[in-house]
């Protein structure tokens, strides 16, 4: 499970990530969303007689596991998560059964042959009558087929030893069938990876997928222009970012100050004053985005302006950087 971890001092910063590891005591109780007595080739009666605590497991995670995450850390509402295996089966059946309590979800090669493929048959009929906007799905299957078969020729199969990979292809068609439904979704065969490969490489294909939309593009022109809104560029990326993870995002503090003070040096007054001003407005409880304000107005000779700034650092927290700075410009 992943949640985000994004406020300091009561401000939004760039997004980061609190991975929490769950550990399973019986996986097979915790992550089968039904009992069966067995279902060959994987289980057999002795391994599936503890099967079916999955509601159990899903009920956990939302009214205990998150809550405790939520007390200790001061967590944005953006969560994921992410499942292999058996794992991949439960972020199944929490996406179908418990929309919501995620924002996003990475299936690795799950095991949707479960029960006898019931629980896939179950799983077609949510995506064709529920909605899923708002939500993202990323579906990893490996290459877990006989040798003389390919990704065309496994879907033909009728043996016992592809059900596992045919069961995961069939769950992939339906849901790509099923657009209407709103649910935003990626898949991809990992032909060089086995069962047990597959997550590290599904998982950073999953990211990428997921947060496309973060990843912020700047060109040769936006540092060299002079007349470029590159401050503009900034605050409409971040309103997109702020749409996809559901909560207001801001451009991080550190990076723009220190756009304004590269274009500063370049003497690109309008474009670093437009920096430290964005930095003013996004964190006003920062003593730091004053100073370097006042930093801006020195170097345009506006000294009333600088000592203003360099006074509001100093009422936020005495320093002695911002105190030397305003000795030098009163005297």
């Amino acid at each position: 499970m992943i949640q985000q971890l994004s406020q300091v001092n009561g401000n939004t910063i760039c997004p980061e990530m609190i991975v929490v590891a769950i550990p399973n005591t019986d996986r097979t109780r915790d992550l089968t969303p039904s009992h069966v007595d067995a279902d060959p080739p994987f289980m057999d009666s002795a391994f599936s007689k503890t099967s079916g605590g999955g509601e159990k497991f899903a009920a956990f995670i939302q009214n205990e596991l998150i809550p405790h995450i939520d007390s200790l850390y001061p967590t944005q509402p953006y969560k994921m998560l992410i499942g292999h295996s058996f794992g991949g089966l439960t972020v199944m059946n929490i996406v179908m059964n418990h929309t919501s309590m995620f924002n996003s979800y990475i299936s690795i090669d799950p095991s949707m042959w479960w029960d006898k493929m019931n629980f896939l048959k179950a799983t077609k009929k949510h995506l064709a009558e529920k909605k899923f906007t708002g939500t993202s799905l990323y579906l990893g299957i490996a290459n877990t087929m006989e040798e003389n078969m390919d990704f065309n020729s496994v879907q033909k199969d009728t043996t016992l030893s592809s059900k596992h990979i045919r069961s995961i292809i069939e769950l992939d068609k339906e849901i790509k069938s099923r657009k209407q439904n709103g649910l935003k979704y990626a898949s991809k065969y990992y032909g060089n990876d086995d069962h047990s490969s597959v997550p590290l490489i599904a998982t950073y294909d999953a990211m990428r997928f997921i947060f496309e939309k973060y990843r912020f593009k700047l060109s040769y022109k936006d540092y060299t222009d002079s007349t470029s809104d590159l401050a503009g560029k900034f605050a409409s990326h971040y309103q997109e970012v702020s749409q996809l993870f559901g909560y207001k995002v801001l451009p991080p503090e550190n990076m723009i100050n220190g756009m304004g003070y590269e274009f500063l040096q370049q003497k690109q007054f309008n474009k670093a004053g437009r920096f430290f001003k964005m930095n003013v407005e996004n964190y006003p409880d920062s003593y730091n985005v004053y100073d370097s304000y006042a930093d801006y107005f020195a170097a345009n000779g506006d000294k009333a302006k600088a000592i203003e700034y360099l006074k509001k650092a100093l009422a936020i927290k005495e320093n002695p950087d911002s105190r030397n700075k305003l000795n030098k410009l009163m005297e």
